[in-house]
C-alpha cells in the first residue's frame, strides 16, 4: 500500500490538535488549582496506526503511523493512596466522636475552678465536728441537715447534666449522624446514577466523580468502607463506570451498601439502653445489627461512648456509662454508709435501751435514716435520693451515741458523730455489680472519678492529634498525585506549547516539500 503524499499533513493536523486539547486540560487544571476536592486531569493519547498486515511482506517496506488520536480525557488518582485515607478517616472519626463526648463530660466533674462536691464534703465534716462539741443542738443539727441537702442538690445537677449529655449524644447520633450517612449513601447512589448517563453520551463526567469522591471521604469518616470500581458493558466496545461501596463488621460480614444506582440506609434505636444500629444489606436483603461489629468511624465512637463501661462491663472504653455508674457508686455508698452511722439503740416504752437477749449487754438497734430513696423501688443513685421525711421534721436527728452507761444512752456522749465524722476519711469500699473499683474515702472516689476522666479525655485527645499528623501525611502524598501543582502545569504549558509550534513547524516543512515536488520538480528543458 502506498503511503499518501497528504498523510504528513494528517499527522501534523492531529500533532497540533493534541497539543492544543493538552493546553486546554492544562488550563482547566490551573483554573481549579483553588477548588476543593478537584482532581488533576490528564490528556489521554495513544499512536495512530491504519495500516495493516501486508500479505507480500518486505525486509525493505518501512512502515509509520499516522500521528496521534485523543482517546479521553482521565483523572490522575491513586486508588491504593485513596483506601489509605480513607482508613484513616474512620479511625480518626472514631477517635474523635469519643474525645467529643468526654470533653462533655468534663465541666461536669472538674471542680479545679469552682466550688462543688468535695467543697461541700468538707463542709459537711465541719458541721458534723460543731455537732459533735454541741451535742442535742438542734440548730447544729439544721446545720448538718442544710450542708447535707447541699450535698444532694449537686448530686441531683450532676445527674440531671449526665442525663442531659445522653439524651443530647443520642440525638444526635439519631437527628444528625445517621441521617447524614443515609443523604450521604443516597447522593452516591444518585451520582452514579448522573455519571452512567453521561458517559453513555460520551461524557467522562470528571467533575462528578470529583463530588462522588469527597462523599466516600465523608462516608469513610462515618464507618470503615471499601470502594470498588468496575466496568459495565452497555454495548458492542462501550462500557460504563460502576461503583460498589462496602464495609466488613470485625466478625468478617461484608455488608454492601451502594451497588450502582442501588442504596442501603441504616437505623438506629435509641428507646433502650444500649443503643442499637443496624443496617440493610444489598447482598442477601437482611437487615443486620452492627451495633457491636462496626471497625471504626464516628458511628462507632459515638456507640461506644453511649454503651460502654469500661471496667464495669469489660470493655475497652470507659463511656458514659462508666462515669453514671461509679458516680451513683458513690451517692449509694454515702447514703448507706451514714445512714448505718446515725443508727441508734432502740427504747422501750419507758425509754429503757432494750436488750436482745436480756443481760447479754447487746442491745437492739433501730434505723433511722438519714436519706431515702425518692423511689423506694430502686437503690440510690444521683438522682433517687433525698433527706429522710423524719429527719427534716424533726422525728429524729443525727444520733449523739450509742453508749449505754447505767442502763441510759448517755445524754452528753458524741461517740456515734465523732464515728460519722471518721467515716469522711476512713477507706470504704465503692462497688459496681458487686465489684470494688475504688477503696477510699468520698472524697478521694470524687477525685479518682475527675482524674480518671482527665487521663481518659488526655489519651482521646493525644490519639486524636496522632491519627490527624498521619491523616495528614496520607492527604499529602494523595494530594501529590490528585492535586494541581502549578510548577507541574506550567512546566506542561511549556512543553504542550513546544509541541504544538513543532507540529505547525512539520507542517510548514511539508508544505514546502510539497511545493518542491509539484512546482519546481521536472522543469528543467521547459
Amino acid at each position: 500500500m502506498i503511503r499518501s503524499t497528504f498523510a504528513g499533513f494528517t499527522t501534523a493536523q492531529l500533532a497540533m490538535a493534541a497539543s492544543q486539547r493538552a493546553l486546554d486540560v492544562t488550563g482547566q487544571n490551573i483554573a481549579n488549582i483553588n477548588t476543593i476536592g478537584y482532581t488533576r486531569q490528564r490528556l489521554d493519547i495513544s499512536s495512530l496506526s491504519t495500516t495493516g498486515a501486508d500479505f507480500h511482506n518486505s525486509p525493505f517496506n518501512v512502515t509509520v503511523g499516522y500521528g496521534v488520536q485523543m482517546t479521553g480525557v482521565s483523572q490522575l488518582r491513586d486508588p491504593f493512596l485513596d483506601m489509605q485515607y480513607r482508613s484513616q478517616m474512620a479511625k480518626l472519626g472514631t477517635s474523635d466522636a469519643m474525645a467529643a463526648g468526654l470533653e462533655q463530660l468534663e465541666p461536669v466533674f472538674d471542680e479545679t475552678t469552682r466550688n462543688g462536691i468535695r467543697t461541700a464534703l468538707e463542709s459537711i465534716t465541719s458541721s458534723l465536728n460543731s455537732l459533735s462539741k454541741e451535742t442535742g443542738n438542734k440548730e447544729f443539727d439544721a446545720m448538718v441537715r442544710s450542708n447535707m441537702q447541699i450535698l444532694l442538690n449537686l448530686f441531683h445537677n450532676t445527674a440531671t447534666d449526665l442525663e442531659a449529655i445522653r439524651k443530647d449524644a443520642n440525638e444526635g447520633f439519631v437527628i444528625t449522624d445517621i441521617p447524614e450517612v443515609n443523604q450521604i449513601l443516597e447522593n452516591i447512589s444518585n451520582l452514579n446514577t448522573s455519571i452512567k448517563n453521561s458517559q453513555i453520551l460520551g461524557n467522562p463526567a470528571l467533575e462528578l466523580q470529583d463530588q462522588r469522591n469527597d462523599l466516600l471521604d465523608q462516608l469513610s469518616s462515618y464507618l470503615p468502607i471499601s470502594v470498588k470500581y468496575s466496568d459495565k458493558p452497555i454495548g458492542p466496545g462501550q462500557t460504563v463506570e460502576v461503583l460498589d461501596v462496602s464495609f466488613t463488621t470485625t466478625d468478617g460480614t461484608k455488608i454492601s451498601l451502594i451497588s450502582d444506582m442501588n442504596y442501603t440506609s441504616f437505623h438506629a434505636d435509641i428507646s433502650s439502653q444500649p443503643v442499637t444500629l443496624s443496617v440493610g444489606d444489598l447482598s442477601s436483603g437482611k437487615v443486620i445489627d452492627v451495633t457491636e461489629t462496626l471497625g471504626s468511624g464516628t458511628l462507632k465512637g459515638t456507640l461506644d461512648f453511649l454503651n460502654k463501661s469500661g471496667d464495669f462491663d469489660n470493655s475497652d472504653f470507659k463511656g458514659l456509662g462508666y462515669y453514671e455508674k461509679a458516680f451513683d457508686s458513690l451517692v449509694e455508698t454515702f447514703a448507706t454508709a451514714l445512714n448505718e452511722a446515725n443508727k441508734a439503740v432502740k427504747l422501750d416504752a419507758n425509754g429503757k435501751p432494750i436488750e436482745n437477749p436480756p443481760g447479754s449487754g447487746q442491745y437492739e438497734m433501730e434505723d433511722r435514716p438519714l436519706f431515702e430513696q425518692i423511689d423506694p423501688n430502686k437503690p440510690f443513685s444521683a438522682s433517687n435520693i433525698k433527706l429522710a421525711d423524719n429527719w427534716v421534721n424533726g422525728t429524729y436527728g443525727v444520733t449523739n451515741s450509742t453508749d449505754v452507761i447505767d442502763g441510759k444512752i448517755g445524754a452528753t456522749a458524741n461517740d456515734s458523730v465523732l464515728n460519722m465524722i471518721k467515716l469522711f476519711d476512713s477507706d470504704l469500699q465503692f462497688k459496681v455489680n458487686g465489684n470494688t473499683f475504688f477503696t477510699g474515702s468520698f472524697t478521694d472516689c470524687f477525685k479518682n472519678i475527675e482524674s480518671t476522666l482527665g487521663v481518659d479525655k488526655k489519651s482521646a485527645e493525644t490519639m486524636v492529634t496522632n491519627q490527624i499528623a498521619v491523616l495528614n501525611q496520607t492527604a499529602n502524598s494523595r494530594d501529590g498525585v490528585s492535586g494541581v501543582q502549578l510548577d507541574e502545569e506550567g512546566m506542561n504549558l511549556m512543553h504542550f506549547n513546544q509541541s504544538y509550534t513543532a507540529a505547525a513547524r512539520l507542517m510548514t516543512t511539508l508544505d514546502e516539500a510539497l511545493d518542491t515536488l509539484i512546482n519546481r520538480t521536472g522543469v528543467v528543458g521547459r
